[in-house]
Parts: C-alpha cells; sequence; structure tokens
C-alpha cells in the first residue's frame, strides 16, 4: 500500500491507524500480508492510501 494522502485535518484514531500500518510520510510504501485485521486498518483509512496487489513469485 502507498500513502497518499495527509492524515492532517482527519480524526486521531485514522492518523494512528496510519502509523500502525507502517506508514511514516506521503508516498511511503509498506507490504503487509492479507488478513483480516490489515483489511479492517485499511477499510479505516481507505480514503488515504491506494492499495496494489503484489503477485507471488
Amino acid at each position: 500500500m502507498t500513502y497518499k494522502k495527509s492524515a492532517i485535518g482527519y480524526a486521531s484514531d485514522q492518523r494512528r491507524t496510519i502509523e500502525a500500518l507502517g506508514l511514516r510520510r506521503l508516498h511511503h510504501v509498506v507490504e503487509h500480508e492479507d488478513s483480516p485485521s490489515v483489511r479492517g486498518m485499511l477499510h479505516k483509512v481507505r480514503h488515504l492510501v491506494q492499495v496494489e496487489e503484489v503477485g507471488t513469485a
């Protein structure tokens, strides 16, 4: 996932969710395993991030 939009002006729980996902600054990219908890976190901040599926090697 890529951090695309600043969390400034959004609720503090959304800012904490961005931090918990490991996103530090705009355009920062992180990879996570697909799990229900990660999907829930992504759903909460779906307006701030871009999610891409990475193919397996």
